[in-house]
């Protein structure tokens, strides 16, 4: 029986990164937005769904987030009806991943984990973060997004002093080596778990 072990936090914490370090130790990883990108995509399972709800988000018969984005701009009864097509099947994506994992401890990067109530599915969850400023650096350094933007986004998270309190461990991601030390910390602990169980 594998150990599904939850991976979060907020826009610019250094997640995607933790999530290839838990994957160099032997962990299979599961990536909710890489889940989207293929739902998404041309030939995907949400286009025709998404084609028949709003027929204006399919561009190059792939569902366009920026179209997405308008339609939810000046509508704001669309994300729930995005939300009720594509969070099934994500759920499905998801459930694939499991049923093919042959690894001990399944990682599930979920950025949204505690917000949706997706911890309750968790052996244990981990939350990585860093200081406000330095979140914020790294997220204006990408140059993808201003800052009046990422404070947007950073409102509607869960504050990162509630999600490290509710998560099992906190991975400081100030250093890769720092984040790399923490991360082999958490599989031998759960691995130590697992052999004693």
């Amino acid at each position: 029986m594998s150990f599904h072990l939850g991976l979060t936090g907020s826009i610019g914490m250094g997640k995607s990164t933790t999530a290839k370090l838990f994957a160099e130790e032997g962990c299979a990883v599961w990536d909710a937005d890489a889940a989207v990108h293929r739902l998404y995509a041309r030939g995907g399972a949400a286009v025709e769904p998404l084609r028949a709800a709003f027929p204006d988000a399919i561009i190059d018969e792939a569902v366009d987030r920026a179209a997405l984005k308008r339609i939810m701009a000046a509508d704001p009864t669309a994300l729930p009806r995005i939300e009720a097509i594509v969070h099934p099947l994500v759920a499905e994506d998801r459930a694939a991943f499991k049923a093919a994992a042959t690894s001990d401890i399944l990682v599930f990067d979920i950025p949204l984990l505690f917000e949706t109530g997706g911890d309750a599915a968790m052996d244990a969850v981990a939350c990585v973060s860093v200081p406000p400023e330095t979140q914020e650096a790294r997220v204006l350094e990408r140059g993808t997004m201003t800052l009046q933007h990422f404070e947007m986004i950073r409102s509607k998270q869960m504050p990162d002093a509630e999600k490290r309190a509710r998560a099992d461990y906190v991975i400081v991601t100030d250093t890769l080596d720092h984040a790399r030390a923490q991360v082999q910390t958490i599989v031998r602990q759960i691995r130590e778990r697992q052999t004693d169980a």
